[in-house]
């Protein structure tokens, strides 16, 4: 039964995400430096520090305080940034529509160029087109997302605004709600970026699955049968060779959804992975906290979607679980 299915599969994940907040915690209590001290400042007095100590409950032993933290995350509250005052959940919630919309407008753009690229060097092995697509796959992986970023930034951006031409934005953000126009514009650099690294693996990936799924017998036999070349690719074999592909797909979201660092960076994007980093300089530990709990959720989630549709795609799956 799927409900059955999902219902296991929803309770591992509230499992997960219980011991990350578990581990998360304990590993930032046991780390070095003064939470109090991190946001009094160096010149801060000895009854100042010991009375930020007892507001923020740093007296009280670590299995107090963190059940003091669930009881507040249960309720949405995931406390207060040492830096900015401001409630941590607001932070986060600002910065998830931009590595949203950074990851998912990369997503469409890698498999519009990865799949096609992936299928049709499988379609015709050793052929020309086959030699260029896979050329791409090693051009792609061998550059550093860094790299590839600062070329974009360098070729189409800084040499045509010498001659007077602004092709693109060099960063920044604008939100969807405010123009769809500027936002898209603002994103297509980081969008090709993060596409063409991860557009040349899903090539290769699906080559390599669909070489393996076109020599399988059935497809000898739809051939046979007298089917189109079309529909025995796009039909019989391409939903064969799905699985892997949605795996890694559903992996890779997941993990871009806590935050792209590099991207964000480079590109001056104020998302998650930005928000990480400074977090992590600053010592703002209930945000670095927060940004690991709501990274974990997404893989969590993703990875919920990703096994709901290996299960309506094969019914075994659901039989085994």
């Amino acid at each position: 039964m799927l409900w059955r299915y999902l219902l296991k599969r929803v309770g591992f994940a509230l499992l997960v995400l219980f011991v990350l907040s578990l581990f998360v915690f304990a590993l930032f209590y046991i780390a070095p430096g003064d939470p109090a001290r991190a946001i009094a400042g160096d010149k801060a007095t000895t009854e100042v520090l010991a009375q930020i100590r007892e507001n923020l409950g740093l007296n009280e032993p670590i299995y107090v305080q963190y059940g003091v933290f669930m009881s507040n995350l249960l309720q949405g509250d995931l406390g207060y940034s040492y830096r900015s005052q401001l409630p941590v959940s607001e932070i986060i919630a600002d910065r998830i529509p931009v590595t949203v919309s950074l990851v998912f407008g990369a997503v469409v753009l890698w498999l519009a160029i990865g799949l096609p690229i992936g299928i049709t060097s499988a379609r015709h092995p050793g052929s020309f087109r086959d030699r260029a697509g896979q050329a791409f796959a090693v051009v792609g992986i061998s550059f550093p997302t860094f790299v590839l970023g600062m070329m974009a930034l360098y070729l189409l951006y800084f040499i045509p605004t010498r001659a007077g031409l602004i092709l693109f934005p060099p960063s920044g953000y604008v939100p969807l709600t405010e123009s769809a126009g500027q936002w898209a514009w603002h994103l297509l650099l980081p969008w090709l970026t993060l596409a063409l690294v991860s557009a040349a693996i899903y090539a290769r990936l699906s080559r390599a699955q669909m070489l393996e799924v076109l020599g399988e017998d059935y497809i000898r036999t739809a051939r046979a049968k007298g089917l189109t070349e079309r529909r025995v690719v796009y039909r019989h074999a391409l939903r064969s060779a799905m699985p892997p592909l949605v795996t890694q797909l559903g992996t890779d979201i997941g993990l871009m959804l806590g935050g792209v660092i590099v991207i964000e960076t480079v590109f001056g994007l104020p998302g998650l992975g930005r928000l990480a980093v400074t977090s992590v300089a600053n010592q703002d530990r209930p945000v670095i906290i927060g940004v690991v709990l709501v990274g974990g959720l997404f893989i969590v989630v993703i990875n919920i979607i990703v096994d709901t549709l290996y299960a309506l795609m094969d019914s075994r799956i659901r039989t085994a679980s």
